[in-house]
């Protein structure tokens, strides 16, 4: 059991809550949006796959749908945090904030930690080839991204970007879960996605301007500074904002959807009101808390406008 603890505090599970609940918004979407793909010969379909035949209820169906889409972002984040801390190793035994993690505190070996990111990208991909041909062939794409972000803090600032690049994939990956094609409405909110991670991504490397700055690694807050460092996040936050706002309006969205959009603003602003240049003791408080109930309501506030209003 402590082996278990070790590894959901080695890839920070309940840091789940920022993508997740945009996930389940990309899902809902598809599910409003088209039933008719559910079923589609053109596309596997786990129902015929083990024999159960196309005449499987509709709300079967989705439950499996709904199931694989939410293993897929569990693996697929797990591979990305545990390649990241694996990659990471030597960094993080240096910096006092992170020499307490697992593999430089000797609680996890770095082979082990490796030989999990495998397993879990593996299984991340079986999952994406019972759900449809399309997620399947984009399955290598998507870990492309999300490994590939553990490399970009080596030679460039705008790693926070790709990491909001990574997190995005969540909305257009569950739409297309279901329906099997693109769409304008979950890109926007991917778009939304990628400037509200960057933005409060950069809240958080403020704690390790100087240790980057020593390493010869690279942010926001190494290359600009802490002050010119929130002004960016402020800009994307800003930008995430005019996206949700712009999903809202072209989705047709009712009174719900706008209660969302007060509160995920709300958030937004409320983080930037509590952490200063010269005073970061609620970064933590910014970056955990105020974004979790950020995605969490607006969420909440999104799907119940697609099934009830």
């Amino acid at each position: 059991m402590s082996t278990v603890k070790n590894y959901l505090s080695l890839i920070k599970f309940s840091h789940t809550i920022f993508a997740m609940p945009f996930a389940l918004i990309g899902f809902s979407l598809g599910v409003s949006n088209s039933s008719l793909s559910l079923f589609s010969t053109e596309q596997w379909n786990l129902n015929i796959t083990i024999g159960w035949g196309q005449q499987a209820a509709a709300h079967e169906n989705i439950l499996i749908k709904f199931a694989l889409v939410i293993l897929c972002m569990v693996f697929a984040r797990s591979a990305a945090m545990a390649f990241n801390r694996y990659l990471d190793r030597q960094f993080d035994a240096k910096n006092p904030r992170t020499a307490i993690r697992e593999i430089p505190a000797g609680i996890l070996k770095a082979d082990r930690v490796l030989l999990f990111t495998i397993v879990s990208s593996l299984l991340f991909m079986v999952c994406c080839w019972f759900i449809n041909r399309l997620c399947f062939f984009l399955s290598p794409v998507a870990l492309f991204v999300i490994l590939f972000y553990s490399y970009t803090k080596r030679f460039t600032p705008l790693c926070h970007l790709v990491l909001g690049v990574g997190l995005s994939l969540a909305p257009i990956g569950a739409f297309l879960a279901v329906t099997g094609h693109f769409a304008l409405l979950p890109i926007l909110f991917s778009l939304a996605v990628i400037f509200w991670v960057s933005g409060f991504d950069i809240i958080y490397a403020l704690q390790d301007e100087e240790f980057d700055k020593s390493q010869q690694l690279h942010s926001i807050p190494a290359w600009l500074g802490k002050a010119k460092a929130l002004r960016v996040s402020e800009g994307l936050h800003v930008l995430s904002a005019a996206c949700v706002i712009a999903a809202g309006i072209y989705g047709g969205f009712h009174w719900l959807y706008w209660i969302g959009i007060a509160v995920f603003v709300g958030m937004l602003i409320y983080q930037h009101s509590i952490v200063k240049p010269n005073d970061l003791r609620r970064v933590n408080l910014a970056f955990m808390t105020a974004n979790g109930i950020a995605s969490v309501v607006f969420a909440v506030f999104v799907i119940a406008d697609l099934f009830l209003a």
